[in-house]
């Protein structure tokens, strides 16, 4: 997407300097790895969503088109909103094992590595909480309301346009200094703060993300087909997964990264200090085999608290069913699949006799 048409704004005075250098060490010392401030003008921004709506690339997302333009119109969503301070914050977990072995191993589970740890969405909420407080002692009570993917708000247009980074060809931020393996939460301000420059684009004639996608999500530079996209067939769409796009899930079953483990600028990722991310239950590199075979309970017991316990258990095993189905063929996975047969689950039915049908093929 082309940059935005800013005009020149008058230099920050040296009070506003001193307040937004007090603003990005109150923010440091809360665990952001950036911040940055953006005014609300986002009408190419609203245009490219409209047209991206129109075409039903959002697929089963209705969300995305129920707020009418509060999503690319700040001051409808919160009234008096002038500002919104973007920030964020690193998630790669030092921890984990390199996600390329993993995604090479049929029999293992890829999981995308934002959602290895814990829930990204409560420790951000707070930690926005905290710096808007943070921000009200330093420049007196404000209007403000925070934001981690809870309302209908463009982050990253506005994190673009805040400074922190441009939105790459995969439609996702990239950041010169930091790649592309961040979260992003908003605050909402009425203060009048001085807002940054947008930030420049730096994909220039690389293209690397558009064949690296799996599914073929990626239809054209800065434009992403969602119902292709294995993101939102393992986590957002409630049904059967299109039979055609089985195959090309290979074992991802929550989420996929391909896209940023071909990025060039992910070089200048860095690892994530909050101790929240690091890998838990063994999930940068587990057995499909074990996952299929956890119960409800277990389900519950081991993704509470992580981004993974929304999809559910059901929609759980049927992602599990498929990368079941396009793993090597092997008494384990066979006597898994053979396990579930007769799930009390249509949809995991389904799956599992589809994952069977594939081996039977292959025979």
């Amino acid at each position: 997407m082309p940059d935005q048409h800013h005009p020149a704004a008058d230099p920050p005075s040296d009070a506003q300097r001193a307040l937004r250098s007090a603003i990005d060490a109150a923010a440091r010392e809360l665990g952001f790895d950036a911040i940055g401030v953006s005014g609300v003008e986002l009408e190419p921004d609203e245009r490219h969503l409209e047209t991206w709506l129109e075409l039903g690339r959002h697929g089963e997302m209705h969300y995305m088109a129920r707020h009418g333009r509060k999503r690319s119109r700040p001051a409808l969503l919160l009234p008096g909103t002038l500002r919104v301070i973007a920030a964020r914050m690193n998630y790669r977990a030092a921890d984990a094992l390199p996600a390329e072995p993993v995604l090479a191993d049929s029999q293992a589970a890829y999981v995308s590595r934002y959602a290895l740890g814990r829930d990204y969405h409560k420790l951000m909420r707070a930690s926005l909480r905290a710096l808007a407080r943070s921000i009200a002692r330093l420049a007196g009570p404000h209007g403000h309301r925070v934001f981690v993917d809870s309302a209908p708000v463009l982050e990253k247009a506005l994190a673009r346009n805040a400074g922190l980074g441009w939105i790459g060809k995969h439609t996702n931020l990239i950041a010169r200094d930091a790649g592309s393996w961040f979260f992003l939460g908003e605050i909402y301000t009425d203060l009048p703060l001085p807002a940054d420059a947008p930030a420049s684009e730096h994909c220039g004639t690389c293209s690397a993300c558009l064949p690296a996608c799996p599914t073929g999500a990626i239809v054209a530079p800065y434009q992403l087909d969602a119902r292709r996209c294995i993101s939102y067939l393992t986590i957002e769409l409630a049904g059967a997964i299109p039979e055609p796009l089985r195959p090309a899930i290979g074992n991802r079953i929550y989420g996929c990264d391909d896209c940023q483990l071909v990025c060039p600028w992910n070089k200048f990722a860095r690892a994530a200090a909050h101790p929240d991310f690091r890998v838990r239950h063994g999930l940068d590199a587990p057995r499909l085999t074990t996952l299929f075979g956890w119960s409800a309970a277990q389900f519950v017991e081991r993704m509470r608290g992580s981004a993974i316990h929304r999809v559910g258990h059901e929609r759980w095993l049927r992602n599990i069913a498929v990368a079941l189905g396009n793993a090597a063929t092997s008494g384990a996975v066979l006597s898994a699949l053979h396990a579930r047969a007769g799930d009390p689950s249509p949809l995991v039915r389904e799956h599992v006799h589809w994952a069977l049908a594939q081996h039977r093929a292959r025979a």
